[in-house]
């Protein structure tokens, strides 16, 4: 579910696995503390939320990583 939050749109952790992002939430904060994902919001309680742009920011990123990868072959 997405919700507007003036001009910044959030994305829960179901929308995160909707766009391919699958792992531990122990696995996203590891990331998040070495700086290797975007940083979540902290809603309420223990409902927590991410910046859509800087998913999809993220996301490009990869892709752009991956397009000057090269990666071993068998």
């Amino acid at each position: 579910m997405k919700i507007e939050d003036g001009q910044k749109t959030l994305a829960t952790r179901a929308d995160l696995k909707r766009v391919g992002i699958n792992v531990s939430n122990t696995t996203l904060l590891r990331w998040e503390a070495r700086g290797r994902f975007p940083r979540r919001i902290r809603m309420a309680g223990t409902s927590v939320a991410w910046f859509l742009c800087e998913i999809e920011d993220w996301l490009a990123a990869r892709a752009a990583e991956r397009a000057r990868t090269h990666y071993a072959e068998y």
